[in-house]
């Protein structure tokens, strides 16, 4: 059986230390955009918004190890309902703090409910034309960070045995909702102030702690999941 005794602390915990500096890492390379690239609230909220695609990602890669078979359906679910989720949030962004005019989708083509996955393959294009200079790089940055957290808690940490497919399509839209709440809020605030250096550096430290919080409440979360697994082990 598996021993999931041992997981908070030793090795366990400088697995999740690594995690967490990668995190921080990356939620800082934001700020070279802002001193030495002059990006703007909308390059930023556009980064923050990119990265829900990454989550999305590494949340269906998690439904089909959890389970391979039933994730195929669960995860064929997620896809249209998220990608929906991510294309109404995208639109809104777009209208309210990159380009009030912006114009996403005409005519739907797709059928049924695929409308909002072409929705959402409309979104990232209109993004993608907004989207500022070295924004793939932290892009690819925010990609390797989650991936890192997927393999450290997720695979080697055990998190996988104590998950289940109903549990993993749920946990993104909360952390998205809290995290673009406190984005929106301060990119209108900034944009109210005329935009000063000070403040989207302060947009960039104000994500960088929300994220941290929100990690660190979701793997403790799942820690308590686990000490009565292992328990029953």
């Amino acid at each position: 059986m598996l021993d999931l005794t041992t997981i908070g602390g030793g090795y366990q915990g400088r697995r999740r230390t690594l995690s967490l500096a990668l995190l921080i890492v990356v939620n800082l390379l934001p700020i070279y955009g802002v001193l030495s690239l002059n990006w703007d609230v909308g390059a930023l909220v556009i980064l923050y918004w990119s990265e829900n695609l990454v989550i999305g990602f590494y949340t269906l890669v998690k439904m089909l190890v959890n389970s391979p078979i039933g994730g195929l359906f669960s995860g064929a679910f997620f896809c249209i309902h998220y990608g929906g989720f991510c294309a109404v949030h995208g639109l809104f962004i777009l209208t309210l703090l990159i380009d009030p005019e912006a114009k996403v989708m005409g005519e739907t083509t797709w059928p049924f409910v695929f409308v909002f996955v072409e929705l959402l393959v409309d979104v990232v294009t209109q993004v993608l034309t907004y989207a500022p200079p070295a924004w793939i790089i932290v892009l690819a940055g925010l990609m390797l960070s989650h991936g890192v957290s997927f393999v450290v808690n997720f695979l080697l940490g055990g998190e996988r045995y104590t998950a289940n497919t109903g549990s993993l399509m749920s946990e993104p839209y909360g952390r998205i909702v809290v995290m673009h709440l406190a984005v929106i809020a301060g990119g209108m605030a900034t944009m109210a102030l005329g935009e000063p250096l000070a403040m989207l550096l302060v947009l960039v430290l104000l994500k960088l702690a929300v994220d941290i919080g929100l990690h660190i409440r979701e793997h403790r979360k799942i820690a308590a999941r686990q000490v009565p697994a292992a328990g029953i082990a």
